[in-house]
């Protein structure tokens, strides 16, 4: 889509980077990160109780499985995606400062 809208093809041979550059929008991945933290952030912020609150920590129990790597979890890679920007969970129950902290600019 971005190609299309800059007039470039495939076979101009230009990096993503470049054109995602040009037009001023954020790398996907960061965007992801953005809405899984602002996810994370809106169910963090509701009573214990709540149903969504519920599956939190589904997936977590030990159960057997199979050879190979385990599965990946939604609370592994929150905790991953909030490692790297330096955050805490404890910062997730005050909204506005949670989203100034995890906003990426397009």
């Amino acid at each position: 889509m971005l190609r299309w809208m800059c007039g470039h093809t495939r076979k101009d041979r230009l990096r993503n980077e470049v054109i995602r550059q040009k037009v001023g929008v954020a790398p996907i991945e960061d965007k992801m990160q953005e809405s899984r933290l602002r996810w994370f952030g809106h169910v963090h912020r509701r009573p214990s109780d709540a149903p969504v609150r519920r599956l939190e920590g589904w997936g977590e129990e030990s159960e057997k499985r199979g050879r190979g790597r385990p599965k990946q979890t939604w609370i592994r890679v929150i905790r991953t995606d909030m490692r790297l920007l330096g955050l805490d969970e404890s910062m997730a129950l005050e909204r506005a400062k949670w989203r100034a902290h995890i906003y990426v600019d397009d």
